[in-house]
C-alpha cells in the first residue's frame, strides 16, 4: 500500500523539478535583456529657436529587477530629476518624468551603444540620439 504513495510522491517531485528548470531560464533572459539598458546615456536636443540642451539619463536596475533612473541637464546645472516611469523590452525604451513633463521613446542598436528616438517635452517632439557613455 505504501508503494503507490511513494511513486506518486516521486512523480510530483519530478514534475516540480521539470517546472523549475523550465521557468528559471525565463528569469535569466529577462535579467540579461534589462541589463543592456543599464548605464549612462547622453545626447543633445535641438529645439531650433532655443539653445541646444544636453540630456543625460542614468539608468539602473535594482536587485528586484525594477528599472529606475534620473535625468540631468548639465547645460542648466540641473541633475537628479526622477524618471517616474520606465520600461525596456525588446530593444525599446520608454520613459517618463512628470516633474519635467518629458517622455522619451527610443530603440537600441544591436551593439547596445546607442538609442535613437523621440524626446517629447511639453508636447514638443524632438529627435534625440542617446549614446552610452558608461
Amino acid at each position: 500500500m505504501k508503494q503507490p504513495r511513494a511513486l506518486s510522491f516521486a512523480v510530483c517531485i519530478g514534475f516540480m523539478l521539470i517546472a523549475g528548470l523550465w521557468v528559471a531560464p525565463a528569469k535569466l533572459t529577462a535579467a540579461s535583456t534589462t541589463s543592456s539598458i543599464v548605464g549612462t546615456w547622453e545626447g543633445t536636443v535641438d529645439p531650433g529657436a532655443q539653445a541646444k540642451k544636453t540630456v543625460v539619463l542614468h539608468i539602473s536596475v535594482g536587485q528586484d529587477g525594477i528599472i529606475s533612473g534620473t535625468i540631468d541637464y548639465p547645460d542648466q546645472d540641473t541633475s537628479g530629476i526622477e524618471i517616474t516611469a520606465i520600461t525596456y523590452q525588446q530593444h525599446a525604451l520608454h520613459m517618463e518624468s512628470t516633474p519635467g513633463l518629458v517622455s522619451y521613446d527610443g530603440t537600441m542598436n544591436e551593439e547596445a551603444s546607442q538609442l535613437t528616438g523621440t524626446w517629447t517635452q511639453s508636447g514638443n517632439k524632438l529627435a534625440l540620439v542617446l549614446k552610452r557613455t558608461r
